[in-house]
């Protein structure tokens, strides 16, 4: 076989070639970035940024399997010093479990209360899973709580269930979140109230946080006030910043 040899001239226009095209690739992308600054907002985005993430939205979620389990691991993976992932809706360090109830705004406009008691009377269940924060790091952590569909199925909110999403917040609503129905069925996640086998610490959402493994962190919401339900998207601290509404990974 003959060996194909390049010219000094052609290696010249090569090189020539590929600057100027990254050149005009990168005026481009400028120009481009530019005109999408100027378009209008939706949800903290311009206008074909959100489109973007609701077209990655409607391509995850066709795809996802409430019954297909994240990996899990044994107890002696967890982290002992467990990262904090924000601290919205956290400001008042003294919560009184005696007096604290969760709220639950059923379809009809009912709200039912219950205390830490009350949720603990479930059946707990255990995990340990890789935590992925949206900033791009993760830990092995171990948590305890309650199905949130054992919750669903023991109080009999299975009609609340047929709807589209769950919205909850913190009591002081300055922290809150909108999740599919889905995903938050999905048998891992769970109204926690445990870490590393003892109950929450204050800036991990004592008495009563949400974990939802098939969510990134900015979903799994500390100190949870109040649950309701909706065929309408609920509002969501971070899909109004600019973030991806759906957040699943």
């Amino acid at each position: 076989m003959k060996e194909k040899f390049i010219s000094e001239r052609q290696v010249k226009y090569k090189t020539i070639f590929a600057f100027l095209f990254f050149i005009l690739a990168f005026a481009a992308g400028i120009y481009l970035w530019k005109l999408v600054r100027k378009e209008p907002q939706a949800g903290g985005v311009p206008t074909t940024l959100r489109k973007g993430l609701m077209y990655d939205e409607k391509l995850f979620s066709s795809t996802f399997n409430k019954d297909k389990l994240v990996k899990t691991y044994p107890k002696s993976e967890a982290v002992k010093k467990v990262r904090v992932n924000g601290n919205l809706g956290l400001k008042n360090p003294n919560i009184d479990t005696a007096t604290w109830r969760l709220q639950v705004v059923k379809n009809n406009g009912d709200t039912m209360f219950f205390s830490l008691n009350d949720i603990k009377k479930l059946p707990k269940t255990e995990i340990v899973y890789d935590f992925k924060c949206i900033e791009g790091w993760s830990q092995k952590t171990w948590w305890g709580g309650v199905r949130f569909s054992d919750f669903i199925n023991h109080y009999h909110l299975n009609n609340e269930a047929k709807l589209n999403y769950v919205g909850m917040n913190t009591p002081d609503k300055e922290y809150y979140v909108g999740i599919d129905m889905p995903s938050i069925l999905q048998p891992q996640t769970l109204l926690c109230y445990e870490m590393n086998g003892k109950p929450l610490p204050v800036n991990q959402g004592y008495p009563l946080r949400l974990i939802i493994p098939v969510k990134y962190g900015i979903k799994h919401l500390k100190r949870i006030g109040t649950i309701y339900f909706s065929n309408e998207r609920p509002p969501d601290y971070w899909a109004e910043r600019g973030y991806d509404y759906y957040s699943g990974h």
